[in-house]
């Protein structure tokens, strides 16, 4: 298990605790005692710690290199019913987003979802979860695959932004994105969207408007990432902190402002610490807000998802 910076004390805990444990093994002092003060003190520590994440704590969770990215989620919701497709049938197969058919007990669903690499082969192969015009041109294929069948579509976010490369804005990323946006809202079968990881600017957006659009509990959705903004409007990365605070970019944040309808509960120390508990969760809760939506006509499931994001930033003096 790796650690983040914030994260030391449990390390330095835990690592006392196997110590203590070694001992009691190979010697006969008995040291139940100690390691169960131990116990107490690390069940303390991890409580306190993660009570109290700041904004830019939540941004380093979100990225953690141990937290599951959207195959794992698939592959362990789906098992072995997922049938990937590939190719936006224009340009090519744009590996850092992924979609296909997968089930959830007997229910088909269309599954979408940036994926980020492992190691620095699959992180390059995977262009770091960025995805090229051609990637949400094949996400939009795939849903409109799924309308065609009357398939619900459920979309995975977790990417750092689009590709800002010369050569995904010659192939007209921007236009992508948007004719993403645009197809979706009129999209005649249920959307469920939600965020994994990193919820970052119109590369999110691309294949983010959802029916009901959910938040794991540490994750951020924002215009911009911290590091961004803070390099634009201080020249330098080291307010950092700040601007993840000023950006209101948290699952709690979200909610309180109406952008997102819910916050799935992670874990104790994140989605990493207990992967099937998650899992469970995360399968739990698309099937249930599926029965919200399955009985919506597609004339009124569209009308409801026009309203949700027509309100959006509307306020009355």
């Amino acid at each position: 298990m790796e650690y983040l910076e914030f994260e030391l004390p449990i390390k330095d805990l835990e690592e006392q605790l196997q110590k203590c444990e070694i001992i009691g093994k190979e010697s006969e002092v008995d040291v139940s005692e100690t390691c169960a003060q131990i116990e107490k003190k690390l069940k303390a520590t991890r409580k306190d710690l993660y009570k109290n994440l700041t904004p830019w704590q939540r941004v380093q969770l979100s990225r953690h290199p141990n937290r599951p990215y959207t195959m794992d989620y698939i592959t362990a919701i789906c098992g072995g019913s997922f049938l990937e497709l590939h190719g936006d049938r224009s340009f090519k197969d744009d590996k850092a987003m992924i979609g296909g058919l997968g089930k959830i007990g007997d229910q088909s669903f269309m599954f979408i979802g940036q994926q980020k690499g492992y190691n620095t082969k699959t992180r390059q192969y995977r262009n770091f979860g960025m995805a090229n015009p051609e990637g949400y041109r094949k996400a939009l294929r795939l849903m409109k695959m799924a309308e065609k069948f009357g398939i619900p579509v459920v979309t995975l976010l977790d990417t750092p932004g689009a590709y800002p490369g010369l050569e995904a804005e010659e192939r007209g990323q921007g236009e992508a994105i948007a004719r993403n946006i645009l197809e979706m809202t009129r999209l005649e079968v249920p959307i469920i969207t939600i965020i994994i990881g990193e919820g970052a600017s119109g590369g999110a957006l691309g294949i983010g408007v959802g029916d009901v659009v959910l938040m794991l509990e540490n994750t951020w959705y924002s215009v911009i990432s911290p590091e961004s903004c803070s390099s634009i409007l201080w020249r330098s990365w080291e307010y950092k902190e700040q601007a993840a605070e000023a950006l209101k970019l948290t699952a709690n944040d979200m909610k309180k402002l109406k952008l997102v309808d819910g916050i799935i509960k992670e874990p104790l120390g994140g989605a990493h610490r207990d992967r099937e508990k998650t899992f469970a969760t995360v399968s739990d809760t698309i099937l249930k807000n599926y029965e919200s939506l399955k009985n919506l006509s597609p004339k009124d499931l569209v009308s409801k998802r026009m309203d949700k994001y027509a309100n959006m930033g509307v306020y009355k003096g």
